[in-house]
């Protein structure tokens, strides 16, 4: 682990109180783009509406927006449909200009955004940028769950720990497991006393799975869990790899509102499947306030 004084400079107060009041924070984060973390936050916003909460988002990468528009194209297609999807509530929080007061700027417009998004909602879905900025840090501090999306290989594996690739022994962890670490560390100094917000849920979801049992995804799944091992953190299946998701995305749906009147996208075997694989991503991630098993309440929202 780095030296505890150089890690602790670059967490965010966020760490200390961030996860407090009532709503319940996810946040889909790591610092590498393309692992599926936009459609995965997508996915679980509309599965908690469904399964009957009150969902609001923020998009912390106000350069790409890729959750906010997600959430505009599902608007716009509801409109233009007259279907009565939930949509979620979206803000966005951009990065500020340069300067002397850009670190304290952020952290203000982020907390205010935060704090109305809390504002009569049971989650929080926060959707952070695939690189290392100071929103991306805030997000990730005021975390109550944290999920890392990492495709199934060991060019992602490696954002999160050196190992040995024979003996697939884990050297040491990487800059941003050792950020998640403090972070987990400062939430539960803060925290004595509230229980329920004693620390950071961390899951690291393996995506983007191949169907094909190769040595390699075997090795990857191996390396996975003595990573969960070291790192106090759980690992959940995510999605496999299929080009339904990106189809998805420019009409704002996700699988859990297939089939849809008007649409010609029949539902296939391969949508069924994908469809099981949110439910029970939803069920491992162990969210408060979900009494009835998730699978159920989706069902009868539809």
């Amino acid at each position: 682990m780095a030296p505890v004084a150089e890690s602790q400079k670059s967490v965010p107060s966020f760490a200390d109180g961030g996860g407090s009041g009532d709503a319940h924070i996810v946040v889909f984060g790591n610092e590498k783009g393309g692992t599926g973390k936009t459609t995965t936050a997508m996915h679980i916003a509309i599965a908690l509406a469904r399964a009957g909460s009150t969902v609001a988002a923020i998009d912390l990468d106000g350069r790409q927006r890729t959750l906010a528009r997600y959430i505009e194209n599902r608007a716009e297609f509801a409109a233009r449909k007259g279907h009565p999807l939930p949509v979620p509530d979206v803000q966005v929080v951009e990065r500020a200009k340069p300067g002397a007061d850009a670190v304290a700027d952020e952290q203000q417009r982020f907390g205010e955004a935060l704090a109305r998004a809390r504002t009569n909602s049971d989650f929080v879905i926060i959707d952070t940028p695939g690189n290392d900025t100071n929103l991306s840090r805030l997000g990730h501090a005021a975390a109550d769950t944290l999920v890392t999306p990492l495709n199934d290989s060991f060019l992602d594996f490696d954002l999160l720990a050196k190992f040995d690739h024979d003996s697939l022994e884990i050297k040491a962890p990487s800059l941003y497991a050792e950020f998640v670490w403090e972070c987990r560390k400062r939430r539960l100094m803060a925290s004595r006393g509230n229980r329920a917000r004693s620390s950071i849920d961390w899951v690291v979801m393996r995506n983007r799975v191949s169907s094909i049992e190769a040595r390699n995804k075997r090795r990857v799944a191996t390396a996975v869990e003595a990573l969960s091992a070291r790192l106090g953190c759980r690992v959940a299946p995510g999605f496999s790899e299929r080009v339904i998701f990106r189809e998805l995305f420019p009409m704002g749906l996700t699988m859990l509102d297939l089939p849809v009147t008007g649409l010609a996208m029949p539902l296939t075997l391969s949508h069924i499947a994908a469809r099981q694989e949110v439910r029970e991503l939803l069920a491992n991630l162990r969210l408060p306030g979900l009494e009835k098993p998730a699978n159920e309440r989706i069902a009868a929202s539809r």
